[in-house]
């Protein structure tokens, strides 16, 4: 008899940690797809940016009036720094939540 009640307990924390895991393997990978078009647009915004100041730069040298497009290819590079430190951190939370998802499915 306790050996039938050791069973039912098992196969009952099988069946809540099946649950748990159908529930958490959609939004896990839908995270993870998340952070993966996140980190293509900043690498991609990050391009632009590039593109953008240079593009500044070379319309300032060849400027017959004095502008000064300094202060905003500055803000350019700023925003540049910004979107770099931002697909960092997303890069190394990546292999975290991969790691994690690895994890759901080995559990199933």
């Amino acid at each position: 008899m306790a050996a039938a009640a050791l069973v039912e307990t098992s196969s009952g924390k099988d069946a809540i940690a099946e649950g748990l895991l159908d529930l958490l393997k959609p939004a896990i990978q839908q995270l993870d797809l998340h952070v993966h078009s996140v980190r293509e647009s900043q690498v991609e915004l990050r391009e632009h940016i590039d593109s953008l100041a240079t593009e500044l730069c070379r319309i300032n040298e060849h400027q017959k009036v004095a502008l000064d497009l300094d202060p905003y290819v500055k803000k350019l590079l700023n925003a540049r720094r910004r979107v770099v430190l931002v697909n960092n951190i997303l890069q190394n939370a990546q292999p975290s939540l991969t790691t994690k998802d690895h994890s759901v499915f080995r559990n199933v």
